[in-house]
């Protein structure tokens, strides 16, 4: 296949596997999301088998594995949490009163993020650049990132199992207060350092747009949680003693707080 080709064809998988937000909105950003990236990743060890070489098969088989865990931790966490749900349903529109039109912009700008967001492992293959030191770090820093964020959510599960009704402060939410979105960036910033070395010119403009696109989105989501624990949790002294100890989304920054900042849509 030719480049326009296999560019399309990524868009393509993204587009098919992210039409699943017609049935629930939120699902463009959430479970279309999660099997999206897994879905790319599967088509490039298919398509690109003959260019690929160790690095860039553990790469994609990242981007599986990390796609498959996080859509289907989102859609177990869909059937069977009926808090979960019940908060949702207040904070998150329906999308039933959106047009047409508007959920179509929606999927199609989550389709090109998603795809933007995997440009560099697939420039590496295009490239034909193989495997060197950038693209084992970038590796290495990708599974890290899963695990990372596996076990923030795996933390906050058994947490909330002992007391459903108080904020989670334990294990690695003592270093940052949203450490599953920590384990994201740090997955995406692996993926970037993949291909550091090997994209030029427009590519590195379309892997920049996909990496700060995802960064923007786990900071929308840090705000949007915490207006809500604001809201749950705001008259807890203990509390308030832990949001103004611990940083939101980056450790060892001094960043508590981004509920001023509405730029973020939340």
């Amino acid at each position: 296949m030719t480049f326009p080709v296999l560019i399309w064809a990524l868009l393509a998988a993204a587009l098919l596997i992210s039409s699943i937000g017609f049935k629930k909105y939120v699902w463009f950003i959430s479970l279309g999301y999660g099997f999206s990236i897994a879905g790319m990743g599967l088509l490039m060890l298919i398509v690109l088998s003959k260019n690929l070489t160790l690095g860039t098969i553990l790469a994609c088989v990242l981007f599986v594995i990390y796609g498959c865990r996080l859509g289907g931790y989102l859609l177990i966490r869909e059937l069977k949490s009926a808090s979960y749900n019940a908060t949702m349903k207040t904070e998150i529109k329906d999308g039933k009163t959106m047009g047409f039109g508007v959920k179509c912009a929606i999927w199609i700008t989550c389709a090109l993020l998603y795809v933007l967001q995997v440009v560099p492992v697939f420039y590496r293959l295009i490239n034909g650049s193989g495997s060197d030191i950038w693209c084992y770090v970038g590796v290495a820093v990708m599974a890290f990132g899963i695990i990372f964020e596996s076990a923030s959510d795996w933390q906050k599960n058994q947490a909330k199992k002992v007391n459903p009704k108080r904020f989670v402060d334990t294990g690695l939410f003592r270093i940052v207060r949203c450490p599953n979105y920590l384990g994201e960036m740090i997955f995406w910033t692996g993926v970037l350092i993949s291909g550091a070395n090997i994209l030029t010119g427009g590519q590195w403009v379309l892997a920049l747009l996909g990496y700060f696109g995802i960064i923007f989105v786990m900071f929308s989501g840090a705000r949007r949680l915490e207006l809500r624990q604001n809201k749950n949790y705001g008259s807890d002294p203990e509390y308030q003693k832990y949001v103004k100890s611990v940083p939101i989304l980056v450790p060892f920054i001094p960043l508590y707080s981004v509920e001023k900042y509405k730029f973020l849509v939340a």
